[in-house]
């Protein structure tokens, strides 16, 4: 019992939580949980007053690993033998806290990148990223892109669950009004920290120098598709300089000339953005001593520079084809 000067959470009482508490907390509706409870066995184990559900935190561990396996596209039945802990339909004693798979991290790849998912391991994929998305698991969603990166290599797993996943959520929220907005910024945070954590590490003594330098266009405020292009190019030894948002257009002719890149991509996801007349400048900029002069390779990428080509630029389309065009030029 609580004392005066402390209260008892909303929806709880001496004997656990009830099932709407239990809802909210896991981001399910209530009739999913009776559902469960009712097809399944998936339920409290003691009752108060007869029918009124109340959780214990073993209850709820059940609970959790249920709706971890359903997000990675597991039936519905064979989710709840597992989270049982049993095939026989009796009720296994639950654990306090919920049993998570060991995940691998995404390691440091020097070799050909693994086979991408097929179409089908994709989806579910893709499923189970939504869904712990749309629940805010920060926890799964951060082990799920681990795993995708780990098993599928980083340029798999962006093409095929990450991005797409991304505009799904952003489709939700753009016909839902103003919901599920909370959902896209909870992902995408977690998406540019799965992508750092891939980068390798500089080497001691390293400078931060890189021969290449990303830059979003001023005014350009989505970031993600070059976070994930900087983690490719670091994947493979490359050093980038990564500038990320809405540069201004002096301060990036300032950085080109004061450190001479080899290539220079600039990101703009609409036209809006798209500042043709930057891109040809830096184009322009040269570098060295009189007679030895360089200037950099200028890549434009993202659907803002849809249209007629720029002279002097290249347009990659996906990121393996930015990858491998930058592992070329950087390569010289």
């Amino acid at each position: 019992m609580p004392s005066s000067t402390e209260r008892a959470p909303v929806g709880t009482t001496g004997h656990g939580l009830t099932t709407g508490t239990v809802a909210r907390r896991l981001g399910v509706a209530p009739t999913t949980l009776r559902t469960w409870d009712r097809r399944y066995g998936i339920g409290p184990v003691r009752r108060q007053g007869g029918a009124h559900r109340r959780w214990t935190a073993e209850d709820i561990a059940v609970l959790e690993r249920m709706c971890e396996l359903t997000s990675a596209g597991v039936p519905p039945a064979e989710a709840a033998r597992t989270a049982l802990g049993t095939t026989s339909g009796s009720r296994a004693p639950a654990a306090t806290h919920p049993v998570r798979p060991a995940l691998p991290a995404a390691p440091v790849r020097s070799g050909a990148e693994p086979e991408g998912p097929a179409a089908d391991v994709a989806r579910h994929e893709r499923r189970g990223l939504t869904s712990a998305a749309l629940r805010l698991d920060s926890r799964t969603i951060d082990e799920r892109l681990s795993a995708a990166i780990g098993r599928y290599g980083l340029v798999a797993a962006w093409d095929q669950v990450i991005m797409p996943t991304l505009h799904a959520v952003g489709r939700k929220w753009q016909t839902s009004g103003e919901r599920y907005v909370e959902v896209e910024h909870l992902l995408s945070w977690h998406v540019s920290s799965a992508l750092r954590r891939v980068a390798v590490p500089p080497a001691a003594g390293d400078d931060g120098a890189g021969p290449a330098l990303l830059a979003c266009t001023p005014g350009e405020t989505h970031t993600l598709p070059l976070e994930a292009l900087a983690a490719g190019l670091a994947e493979r030894g490359l050093g980038v300089r990564m500038f990320g948002a809405s540069v201004p257009g002096e301060a990036l002719s300032e950085a080109v000339r004061r450190t001479g890149p080899s290539a220079v991509v600039l990101w703009s996801q609409s036209r809006n953005t798209a500042a043709r007349p930057l891109a040809h400048h830096v184009t322009s900029i040269e570098r060295g001593v009189r007679g030895a002069r360089t200037r950099p390779a200028v890549l434009i990428a993202g659907p803002g520079w849809a249209g007629a080509p720029l002279p002097g630029t290249h347009r990659p389309r996906e990121l393996g084809e930015a990858i491998r065009m930058l592992t070329g030029l950087c390569a010289r």
